[in-house]
């Protein structure tokens, strides 16, 4: 993984040394409200609805044992022993004290972490897929470009007061695993006809208030232009996007305003002034950036493992396990692993301080020191052998991680919701743990098959709901909690947004409002020669009119 440069190193603890004495000076009160806002926000620091709330940045997803180990003893002596990670791969620390930020900041300088830009109109942390450089559908290993990413907007002048933040997803497999679509910039990088590297460009996308999926404006970009171009499309954006109404500033309303076409030659044209440039990544340069991303030392594999395979045979819950959570590798005898943050009963995404230390355990016995987040709030093991799932398998089951659930239903997308975030108009925890107190017979859970629920507290749309096949949004009518529900949405390379099936509903009912539409497509779906249709194609098929039927004829279901 990438190692800081000397360069790295110094600006960020420079900039540990200049919050510090903003922070103290705002303690002092030499520091007014407003003026310490934006330099809060520029460190990752939010003032949320009971404490404080540090954002801490991973970028696009990687961490190593030694910075999980930091992670955990922040959560223990500076937090309340738990951390939260997030849809945008990074970790939240809920309670921290104010005056003890510029610490916190110290100590992960200590181990080249930071938390800057992670919040704040300017361009936020690089998000990827978390199998990135190991997995078997796998074009390119999108990570150097992310890392080039990462060195291009880091402080850059011309990109740190933005019309509104600003979100770039890189992907490079025949999958996309990184939303890439419902991005402020999506990159596909990948080969054209002549073996060439570069990139498919997207544009446009988001969530949020209004919902949109990006637009391809490029097909094939040469690699050695990409900070060019992305020079190009952030201009475009910076001259003309709004300032007048946050509600309108998202690049997605000035794409939707001039038309992909239109936007598209616009960037074109600024491109034109750039391209051939000093900004032009020479081969040179990728090179370096891919010397950070070395493959370890893989052991060659036996042919077959008689006892990985006897285990799977003799153990149901671990061949449950290994179906579930485990993923395809490109070296043989390898797989990828995910360790489950959606026990039933936990918020989504939530770590303890111990099982934090447990994964950088695990993954220095297991896999080379890496670890991986996924922007499903999931941890992830990415070179595992085998031979080792087994006895991986059992330790991550004491530390409640080996929930196998990954795909289905309780791997719930989960924003913090109305319990911390003060934009929240509803509660979203609460919501998870009565789904998966539903859903809680695994079987059941598998035979369903998989399906995406993402809930969310607010509009902002933090668990991205409306791709979920099943989405959830919380919504204030006259001071109370309702939720709204939409089905058919989707991320990935088919993306598509969720349409609302209805009125909304009282917080008590969300569950039971679930478990019908799920027996609605348990009666409709397709089922041949044991093959069963997933719960995304059934819905596409039927429409959204006999989940309606289901849901709305039962009278003592309470909506609004």
């Amino acid at each position: 993984m990438y190692r800081y440069e000397p360069l790295d190193q110094a600006l960020v603890d420079q900039r540990v040394r200049q919050f510090r004495d903003q922070t103290r000076r705002y303690l002092a009160g030499e520091l007014g409200e407003e003026e310490f806002r934006p330099l809060r926000l520029q460190n990752g620091l939010y003032i949320q609805r009971h404490a404080p709330m540090l954002r801490v940045a991973i970028p696009y997803g990687m961490l190593s044992a030694r910075q999980l180990r930091m992670l955990a003893h922040i959560a223990r002596t500076y937090d309340r022993g738990y951390g939260h990670f997030t849809t945008r791969q990074n970790i939240q620390f809920n309670w921290p004290r104010l005056e003890a930020v510029p610490d916190i900041l110290a100590e992960l300088a200590t181990v080249e972490m930071h938390a800057i830009q992670t919040s704040g109109n300017c361009i936020r942390n690089t998000t990827s897929d978390q199998f990135a450089g190991v997995a078997h559908d796998e074009i390119v290993d999108p990570r150097p470009y992310c890392e080039l990413i990462r060195q291009w907007s880091t402080f850059h002048p011309e990109f740190a007061f933005l019309p509104r933040k600003f979100k770039i997803a890189v992907s490079s497999s025949i999958e996309d695993r990184a939303a890439t679509f419902v991005h402020d910039i999506g990159l596909h990088i990948l080969k054209n006809a002549a073996g060439e590297i570069g990139a498919r460009v997207i544009v446009g996308g988001g969530l949020g208030r209004t919902p949109v999926i990006g637009a391809v404006i490029r097909e094939f970009l040469p690699r050695a232009e990409l900070i060019n171009y992305l020079d190009a499309i952030l201009r475009v954006y910076n001259r003309h996007g709004r300032r007048d109404n946050k509600y309108k500033a998202r690049i997605k309303i000035l794409v939707r305003q001039l038309s992909p076409e239109k936007f598209a030659a616009e960037v074109e044209a600024e491109w034109a002034h750039l391209k051939g440039g000093p900004a032009v990544v020479p081969e040179e340069e990728f090179a370096r950036l891919e010397a950070s991303f070395v493959p370890p030392a893989y052991e060659a594999p036996a042919d077959t493992d008689a006892t990985f395979e006897r285990h799977r045979h003799d153990d149901r819950a671990f061949a449950r396990w290994v179906q579930q959570n485990t993923f395809g590798h490109k070296v043989p005898g390898y797989a990828a692993v995910t360790l489950s943050l959606k026990k039933p009963g936990v918020p989504p995404g939530d770590a303890t301080a111990a099982q934090i230390d447990t994964v950088a355990d695990l993954a220095e016995r297991y896999s080379f020191g890496e670890v991986r987040v996924s922007h499903e709030q999931n941890l992830i093991l990415a070179d595992v052998r085998k031979s080792d799932l087994f006895a991986l398998w059992q330790a991550a089951s004491k530390a409640d991680l080996a929930s196998a659930n990954i795909g289905l239903i309780t791997n719930i997308i989960c924003c913090p919701g109305g319990d911390f975030c003060a934009l929240a108009n509803a509660k979203s925890i609460p919501i998870a743990a009565a789904i998966q107190s539903r859903f809680e017979d695994l079987d059941y859970e598998h035979d369903l098959g998989p399906i995406d629920l993402n809930i969310s507290g607010c509009i902002n749309s933090c668990g991205h709901h409306h791709v979920g096949h099943i989405g959830i949004l919380g919504v204030d009518k006259d001071g109370s909690e309702w939720y709204q529900v939409t089905l058919g949405g989707a991320q990935g390379l088919d993306a598509a947004l969720g349409k609302v099936i209805g009125r909304s509903f009282a917080a008590d009912e969300v569950a039971d409002v679930v478990a019908r539409i799920v027996e609605a497509y348990v009666e409709a779906r397709h089922v041949q020669n044991e093959e069963v249709e997933p719960f995304i194609d059934t819905v596409r098929r039927i429409g959204l009119e006999p989940f309606r039927a289901r849901v709305y004829g039962t009278p003592e279901l309470k909506v609004a």
